[in-house]
């Protein structure tokens, strides 16, 4: 039995909905559906009336949130206990990074952050965006590092959560060329030839933000769905093989767009294209170390002068 399981059972017992807790969970409602079903099948018994409106549990089901409440606070209170046996360093900071930006914005940033606050000593503790979320209000991290849609808003108390914006990022398909530099398949594609589609595996963060610029685009999209993953990076080599379209964080993929080894996969269309920001959260209130509240303070200070910066 996975412990996610009962995170997901609690969510739904408090939030009485498949959708919004799928959402709070960060998956997709199937993918979340299957998982109450595995816990249900893991305790031999119905734990959900799917018959009433709001969602109601049955009296069993009553009976395990009563326990799972009990259950995954002795876990947590265990794991900060082992958790002090291979501390951090106090003057090393915390980060917990979705995979994507641990490869494209996280070293970047931080180089870029060197002169004005100095040496950084860091952890980074590379997930998926529903873990590296976790982390933050597990208190398992000092700072998340996170993308931010509209469409996929990241959902944490803003009462308990403080956030800065970073910068942006465009998601954009991209294609290796053919032997004349033009795209070797291009979108929308068509009912009788579809593109070879490099998608995100479901549930991935970037994978719905695709969904839902694809959904927003209007037109019909023809894809082959052949190969998944949740890594970008391994999307961008497949791509660069040739082996379909991709869409790709536009600041991964710069120097393969320079060499010419990938080009647009749309290059007459800026209707294939999701804006992201890119954002920084922490525990609201002066908790934490010293050393993350004074990078906090620095971070802060220079996107504060760069919002008023002309132009």
């Amino acid at each position: 039995m996975d412990t996610k399981w009962l995170e997901d059972f609690v969510s739904l017992a408090e939030t009485r909905s498949f959708s919004r807790s799928a959402q709070l969970r960060h998956v997709t409602q199937p993918a979340f559906s299957r998982r109450i079903q595995s816990l249900e099948a893991w305790a031999g018994t119905d734990l959900v009336d799917r018959s009433s409106y709001p969602t109601r549990l049955t009296p069993a089901g009553q009976t395990l949130y009563e326990q799972a409440l009990d259950l995954l606070h002795t876990l947590q209170t265990t794991r900060a206990m082992l958790r002090q046996h291979t501390a951090v360093a106090k003057d090393t900071i915390e980060f917990a990074v979705p995979h994507t930006l641990a490869f494209t914005f996280y070293p970047a940033w931080l180089s870029g952050l060197r002169a004005a606050v100095g040496p950084i000593k860091s952890r980074l503790i590379a997930l998926n965006v529903h873990d590296a979320v976790m982390r933050l209000t597990e208190g398992s991290c000092d700072l998340l590092l996170a993308y931010h849609h509209a469409s996929q808003p990241i959902q944490l108390d803003t009462e308990r959560y403080e956030m800065l914006s970073l910068g942006r990022e465009v998601l954009a398909p991209y294609v290796k060329p053919d032997a004349s530099g033009q795209p070797l398949f291009r979108l929308p594609g068509r009912a009788g030839a579809p593109v070879p589609f490099l998608a995100y595996a479901p549930g991935a963060y970037l994978g719905r933000v695709v969904d839902w610029v694809l959904r927003q685009h209007g037109e019909s999209v023809h894809l082959d769905r052949v190969y998944e993953t949740d890594m970008s990076e391994s999307l961008k080599a497949m791509a660069i093989e040739g082996h379909g379209v991709a869409f790709l964080p536009t600041s991964s993929v710069q120097q393969a767009l320079s060499d010419g080894r990938l080009v647009s996969a749309a290059p007459d269309d800026q209707g294939w294209r999701g804006e992201l920001d890119i954002r920084l959260y922490r525990a609201a209130g002066n908790k934490g170390k010293r050393v993350a509240q004074t990078f906090w303070d620095d971070v802060a200070l220079g996107v504060r002068g760069a919002a008023h910066q002309p132009g």
